[in-house]
């Protein structure tokens, strides 16, 4: 049965317009990730301008979002399915601690966005190459600013490597992908598209517990509520935080008492450092290095020590030596014809940040770029095709069939699929770099309309 507090909050909504709520603009904010803890297949930042825009002006083929703080013209018709949806919800928020008052406060008005589901079915676009994909990650114009804003904040930065010891160009790097360094806007209200996304049942329970570690935010503080904007999908601030990110991983480096990742640039930088060693960053080790790989090495191989790939022939292209201690993967991100990598541990680790190994050796090259070094010079592939998500779905499918153990079906292929990807190009008779191709698709019969 419906409780007396929820029945007279729906008959408000259905017969009252929605009114502008009282805080004035919301701060400047930033435009994904997926952010953090992202939900699966979570868009990359170089393909969301076309799921969300990110300047002062609407697209001709997405309005500009309704904003907490807006005059409605029209009575809000809640949809029956969402009251049911909240009414269905308020036992579980309240029980992780949601007051009424704060439940109530955040749904006022609020019906599903009806320009959210949509979005959800639009494919990412994984098939740009990858050294597209990394020259407009890491433009000319980016790497300047990053620059500027290392010797603006030189003193927060120091202070954040003393105590997390995560590398500053790479934080600068994450905040200049994420948000470019705050200046990009985030123009959708974080509740209402929780909740469009939550009472769809839409990658369950992942958007409900999203939605619930939202009204938790609001309730500490930390953020008004006219001012709680975001991603379509409710990644929020500068850092891109989805709201459970933001409860385990933000930090108040100013000490004011609030998580600001919103304005305050300090707490920004080092909630991305804690995010990192939260997630198992190792203090000191470098994320990844471009190699020459010798002749005739056997690329099946794909892991070792530091010492084993110098005894192979493996030496870091600009001519540095490999670190004494630690253990690196052998990684080649468009094949054997194009550049190689050795990655690391804290490779890996960027890639919790955003389930991508180009966004994570993108970040890394950036990262490298801003601190005076030169780009990568090897030549990327001209014909270089990455698959599409849905081929690399099908993919994984398809070498879940043939035995080899697969943790996800959102087409992200970690280092062991990698590794499985080897085995099936040895049978294939085809070069065992780890990169899955057309060609592959082609062996293991896999079809995608």
């Amino acid at each position: 049965m419906t409780s007396r507090p929820f029945a007279l909050m729906l008959l408000a909504a259905l017969l009252v317009p929605v009114v502008a709520q009282a805080q004035g603009t919301p701060a400047s904010k930033a435009a994904v990730s997926p952010s953090v803890q992202r939900p699966p297949a979570q868009i990359a930042p170089a393909q969301r301008q076309a799921a969300q825009p990110t300047t002062s002006q609407p697209t001709p083929s997405q309005p500009t979002p309704s904003q907490p703080g807006t005059q409605s013209t029209a009575p809000a018709q809640v949809p029956l399915a969402f009251s049911a949806f909240l009414q269905e919800l308020w036992p579980d928020a309240r029980a992780k601690g949601v007051t009424r008052a704060t439940f109530d406060m955040a749904f006022a008005g609020i019906t599903p966005d009806p320009r959210i589901m949509p979005i959800t079915q639009r494919q990412p676009e994984f098939g740009q190459s990858v050294g597209n994909y990394i020259a407009s990650f890491a433009s000319k114009s980016r790497i300047e600013t990053g620059m500027r804003k290392a010797a603006e904040h030189a003193a927060t930065l120091d202070a954040i490597e003393k105590r997390y010891g995560v590398d500053r160009y790479l934080i600068l790097a994450i905040w200049g992908v994420e948000t470019n360094f705050g200046g990009s806007r985030d123009r959708w209200d974080v509740i209402r598209s929780l909740a469009t996304l939550a009472s769809a049942r839409w990658r369950h329970p992942f958007f409900r517990d999203e939605l619930i570690a939202a009204l938790l935010i609001l309730q500490e503080g930390h953020i008004g509520r006219d001012a709680m904007l975001g991603s379509w999908a409710g990644a929020m601030g500068q850092p891109q935080f989805m709201p459970s990110s933001f409860m385990k991983h933000a930090v108040d480096f100013t000490g004011d008492g609030r998580r600001d990742i919103w304005t305050s640039v300090p707490d920004v930088l080092a909630s991305i450092a804690n995010y990192f060693v939260n997630n198992g960053w190792k203090a000191g080790l470098s994320q990844s290095f471009e190699v020459a790989v010798p002749a005739g090495l056997d690329l099946r191989q794909s892991r070792g020590s530091f010492d084993d790939w110098r005894l192979l022939g493996v030496h870091r292209i600009d001519g540095s030596p490999l670190p004494k201690q630690g253990d690196a993967i052998l990684f080649f991100p468009s094949g054997a014809r194009g550049p190689a990598f050795l990655v690391t541990e804290n490779f890996v680790v960027i890639k919790r940040y955003n389930n991508s190994d180009v966004y994570a050796l993108a970040a890394t090259h950036l990262a490298d770029r801003m601190r005076g070094r030169g780009p990568i010079q090897g030549q990327w592939p001209t014909d270089d095709r990455q698959l599409s998500m849905a081929e690399r779905i099908a993919l994984q499918k398809k070498l879940s069939e043939l035995g080899y153990p697969v943790r996800n079906f959102t087409g992200h292929f970690d280092f062991d699929l990698r590794d499985a990807v080897r085995d099936v190009q040895v049978k294939a008779g085809q070069v065992p770099d780890g990169n899955p191709t057309p060609a592959l698709l082609s062996y293991a019969g896999v079809a995608v309309k």
